[in-house]
This record gives structure tokens, sequence and C-alpha cells, in this order.
């Protein structure tokens, strides 16, 4: 699904007044299977990256901004500012990726 509300890491936006509607945020919580985990625990042996898990968090970040969206969308947000991504583990197999920020109403 492709959504085009415009998100920014800036406080401003060139060229456009708006007003403030609150935070949003879109969070995942994601894991590999046991063979991915495995192989990584091998490749840190040798080093290198571990692609599975590269790829988990590059997804996880994807899935948490399109939810930061939505968020945003359900408060008729025309963008959202100062968009950040905060990230962390659980467990050693699993990864939380936080997308938050400030959703913001144009005004013309």
């Amino acid at each position: 699904m492709e959504n085009k509300m415009l998100v920014v890491t800036t406080e401003n936006i060139p060229g456009r007044k708006y007003e403030v509607i609150g935070e949003v945020f879109g969070v995942t919580t994601q894991s590999k299977n046991f063979a991915s985990v495995f192989g990584a625990g091998l490749k840190s042996m040798i080093g290198g990256e571990i692609k599975a898990f590269t790829k988990m968090l590059t997804t996880s970040r994807e899935v948490a901004l399109d939810r930061l969206r939505k968020e945003a969308g359900k408060l008729d947000a025309d963008a959202v500012v100062m968009m950040r991504f905060d990230s962390g583990s659980i467990a050693g197999d699993m990864q939380s990726v936080v997308a938050y920020g400030t959703a913001v109403k144009f005004v013309d």
C-alpha cells in the first residue's frame, strides 16, 4: 500500500506553515526463525554481514514507518515532522523498531 504522507526528519518543512496535532508512532517486533539464528551464530564467529538480520531490520523500519503514517492519517494530519527511529533487542533473537514523530496539519 502506497502512502504519500510527507514524513521528514527536520523540524520545519520549507515553505509550509503548520499546527501541531500531536505525537504519533508506529512499532513492530520481528524475529527470525531458528535456522537464521543458527546461521547468524556461525557467521558471528568468522565475521561479516548477517544478511538475514539486515533484511529483518530493513523490513521492520518499513513496517514501523507505514504504521506511523497510518496513525497520522487517523488524526487527519498532512505530514509528520521530526521523525526518528529507535530500536531494541528482546530476548536476543527479536528486534523492536519504533518510528515516532509529530503529526502536523498545514495552515495556509
